[in-house]
């Protein structure tokens, strides 16, 4: 083989090599892209939620990965008709007892949220955990579900007042009759005749 050809052959197989590398490089960044595509799309705002909180996009979309293969491994199960019913029928007794004691309502509203995740299926666990699991299927509602706990929280410590407490019989309520599975089954408007100027 002369050295011309020999250059002509090194150069072929340098630019096949260089096209190669180029083809594999775009590939893997619109996989990249395409998958960050797919975890916003179905995570909504807890994509950029988890964004911010990990700090790297990348760690984020692990975290969110994860959370999907854990909740796929869970056997969540829609409730049956007589099931739903008896919880709508225990969340509209919860919601009139807001007049009377919206302390005990709101406590007794995020009790049976509990009570309807463990219906399905989701498997108990500290908040975190739960909310990571949720928000898998039900990421809309879950910021309803965030801003609730916080205010039972800051209940808990005396720092909220009815309006509070009503929006988090609100906030709960969007997770409910999502939770639910028919949103016709239940009221999707907040109780109107709850006080809101009491203190």
């Amino acid at each position: 083989m002369s050295s011309a050809a020999f250059i002509v052959a090194a150069v072929v197989i340098v630019a096949i090599l260089i096209v190669a590398a180029w083809w594999y490089s775009t590939q893997q960044r619109s996989q990249k892209r395409q998958r960050s595509e797919q975890l916003r799309e179905r995570f909504g705002p807890e994509y950029e939620r988890t964004v911010a909180e990990k700090g790297d996009t990348r760690r984020a979309e692990n975290e969110l990965t994860a959370r999907q293969k854990r909740v796929s491994q869970l056997n969540i199960r829609p409730l049956a008709a007589d099931e739903s019913q008896r919880f709508n029928d225990e969340w509209r007794a919860v919601q009139m007892s807001f007049v009377d004691d919206p302390s005990v309502a709101v406590r007794d509203a995020d009790a049976l949220v509990g009570r309807v995740m463990d219906a399905r299926g989701y498997p108990e666990g500290d908040f975190e955990q739960r909310f990571a699991d949720v928000s898998v299927d039900h990421p809309t509602a879950l910021e309803h579900y965030r801003a609730a706990h916080e205010i039972t929280l800051r209940h808990a410590q005396g720092q909220a007042n009815t309006e509070d407490l009503r929006q988090a019989m609100v906030n709960d309520h969007a997770l409910f009759t999502e939770l639910l599975g028919e949103p016709g089954a239940v009221e999707t408007r907040p109780d109107t005749s709850v006080p809101t100027a009491a203190r």
